[in-house]
């Protein structure tokens, strides 16, 4: 296949998907269930293979390739285009998105087949699955806006999809106004790329910063770009101190947390992080923030995920902690070990997200580990390929994670921009990890079952609704079960991934493939560097068996703790006292933030709200032109229904129509 059929294929990847949430979303409520299901499935199913047929086809050689969908914005002589663009990087997420977002879909036919508004779930699927792939392939900052954006909004949609349930709305407004605060930050480095490169084609910006010698007496303005890029990331991403949306946006349905949390927008701000490498390279500051943010993030979330006994907030910490090692890895310079844990988290975390959902629907909607216990003799696929997954991220070769995570520590230990304190937390949240998730292990599968089976659990739709079910399936005794073979399937191939996933980058093949998207200008001098400067063998060799021995502690102090003496949590927790309860309490943060952000907020809103809009502008305006008022409410008062969701509605309708506008200007 050659670049000029290559090319136009592009396009069709995230459209696909649109279409699919487009079909559901206006004739889903009066298809069946299964006509719904062929919809979502066969428009998503369609954008991985395409995926997968420009996948076999690519060629380093030829590569970047580039579509233009439609003449877009034009100011003299700035001009954005509304452009899709392929090289081996947005392959890698191109593959990670299509690939485990199917599998999602996949299992989401089980877990949420007995929901009423099945339809308007598997919509909202498509819908965020078309921002997402929008966001990878984009060519130029302006696209990936939109499609970082469309994911907020999508995320919303999803996470607060329960809205009758009071948390699950409030997750839904909280993750979308704390990213929206990120938001802000890439804003104003977008306004300051396009006042001093007049373009946001990342061909032309990075060309023009790679002719700009390295900022390293100070702050300037790549700095200044790289540390507001780094703010958007830490939004989208989770990060310190924005990362407190994400373990509330566990009241989502479980697929939710799979499909957001895993493998696609939270790492969204570590690929932008890892697109824009032409300017963090050349900012040391800025580079240096985002490996302390990230190295303090995944410590941090790390020992909250000990204290925490609701099995989704333990995977939701994780996330978080997993995310801290992607940022460390980009900020001392190794972007491509940044990317290569993003693939491999996608696998096993989704993994893990599917599996805790099996477990979950097993046993009628509970998500407390403390119910649970004994649960390998109810659910033996569940448990084995939970047992890969745990494994997995534990760091235990040779599975897909310790590849990349030991890639990732020696790096932070031995580049240039490297440092062995970098290390030191690294693997200090290597042992913590190892310890929270076979907690987790132990705690769900071992022992005796503790709970009985609950009718209405945190994953349920609605209060005094049932727990979702699995297709064909109405389980409503007291018995916990395995979950139907729709869904336990994407469990097989996640865990076979998680296997097998780290093997691409024995040898440094992954690196390689990556090289000519991170090794050009500054990157290049960094690599000699690197080779020169770095550490002997034998001390990376050393550094592996640390961290192996580090995974291989926790899960002994697991084991002791929650199988051998499952007396001694309690009285630990009792002795600590204080500080116990502030881990579990998540050290206040939220509360913290209500008490300085949030109530000023809301009261100084109240405030301006009442004397400024309700005494001036509406008086005013109402009391003198109550007539014309009347018919203007009169016209459009369908539309406004004071819901929140409703807008977000309308704004992806709009956001349809003018895709579809491009898409036609494209083609005429």
């Amino acid at each position: 296949m050659t670049p000029q059929t290559l090319s136009p294929l592009l396009c069709t990847i995230p459209l696909l998907p649109l279409a699919g949430a487009a079909i559901n979303g206006f004739f889903g409520r009066r298809s069946s269930k299964k006509a719904i299901t062929a919809v979502a499935l066969l428009f998503c199913g369609a954008a991985f293979f395409v995926a997968l047929l420009i996948a076999t086809n690519f060629s380093s050689a030829s590569a970047p390739y580039s579509f233009r969908l439609a003449h877009w914005l034009r100011s003299g002589s700035f001009s954005v285009d509304f452009e899709f663009y392929l090289d081996q990087l947005s392959l890698v997420m191109l593959m990670v998105v299509t690939g485990v977002g199917f599998l999602i879909h996949i299992y989401s036919v089980g877990y949420m087949w007995d929901d009423d508004g099945y339809y308007r779930f598997m919509s909202y699927m498509n819908l965020f699955m078309f921002f997402m792939l929008t966001l990878v392939l984009a060519k130029n900052y302006l696209v990936m806006f939109i499609g970082w954006e469309g994911v907020g909004l999508a995320s919303y949609l999803l996470i607060g999809y329960w809205f009758t349930k009071d948390s699950a709305a409030a997750a839904g407004k909280k993750a979308f106004i704390v990213n929206r605060i990120g938001d802000f930050g890439f804003l104003i480095a977008l306004f300051l790329i396009i006042k001093h490169f007049h373009s946001l084609d990342f061909t032309k910006v990075f060309e023009q910063v790679s002719t700009r010698p390295a900022e390293a007496a100070g702050v300037g303005l790549l700095t200044a770009i790289g540390v507001l890029l780094m703010v958007g990331a830490a939004g989208k991403s989770a990060q310190i101190p924005l990362y407190v949306w994400l373990p509330d946006a566990m009241e989502g349905p479980t697929p939710v947390s799979a499909l957001i949390h895993a493998a696609t927008m939270v790492t969204a701000g570590v690929y932008m992080v890892a697109r824009s490498s032409a300017i963090f390279e050349r900012a040391p500051m800025a580079m240096t923030v985002v490996a302390i943010v990230g190295t303090l993030t995944a410590l941090f979330a790390a020992t909250i995920g000990i204290a925490q006994t609701d099995i989704k907030k333990v995977l939701a910490y994780s996330t978080v902690s997993q995310l801290g090692y992607m940022f460390m890895a980009c900020g001392v310079g190794a972007f491509s070990a940044g990317i290569f844990h993003l693939m491999t988290h996608a696998f096993f975390k989704g993994l893990l997200f599917l599996a805790a959902g099996s477990v979950i629907h097993g046993i009628g909607g509970e998500q407390d580990m403390r119910k649970m216990g004994g649960l390998r003799q109810y659910m033996p696929w569940t448990f084995a390929t939970m047992t890969i997954a745990t494994f997995t991220i534990a760091g235990f070769p040779p599975l897909a994670a310790f590849f990349s995570k030991d890639e990732i520590l020696w790096k932070a230990y031995s580049s240039p921009n490297g440092s062995w304190v970098y290390w030191l937390f690294g693997v200090t949240t290597a042992f913590i990890t190892s310890f929270y998730m076979f907690r987790l292990w132990f705690l769900t599968f071992f022992g005796d079952y503790r709970g009985a089976i609950a009718h209405e659990g945190h994953d349920s739709p609605r209060a005094g609704a049932p727990a979702p079910h699995g297709h064909g399936h109405g389980h409503d005794h007291g018995e916990p079960h395995e979950s139907p073979w729709v869904m336990l399937s994407p469990l097989v191939i996640l865990a076979l991934l998680s296997v097998v996933g780290g093997w691409v980058g024995i040898g440094g093949r992954f690196e390689h493939f990556l090289a000519p998207v991170f090794q050009t200008g500054a990157s290049a001098e960094l690599a000699r560097e690197t080779a020169g400067e770095a550490a002997g063998q034998g001390t990376e060799t050393l550094l592996t068996l640390i961290s192996v021995a580090a995974a291989i502690l926790g899960l002994l102090l697991a084991w002791t703790l929650y199988l051998r003496r499952p007396q001694l949590p309690a009285r630990i927790a009792a002795s600590l006292g204080a500080f116990y309860q502030a881990v579990a309490n998540k050290y206040y943060v939220d509360e913290l933030y209500a008490v300085l952000f949030i109530k000023p907020l809301v009261d100084g809103s109240t405030e301006i709200l009442w004397h400024g809009v309700d005494q001036g502008a509406i008086d005013g305006t109402v009391n003198n032109s109550a007539t014309a008022a009347r018919h203007v409410s009169d016209n459009v008062r369908q539309m406004q229904s004071g819901n929140l969701r409703s807008y977000a509605g309308w704004v992806a309708a709009g956001a349809a129509v003018v895709i579809a506008y491009m898409v036609w200007m494209g083609v005429r």
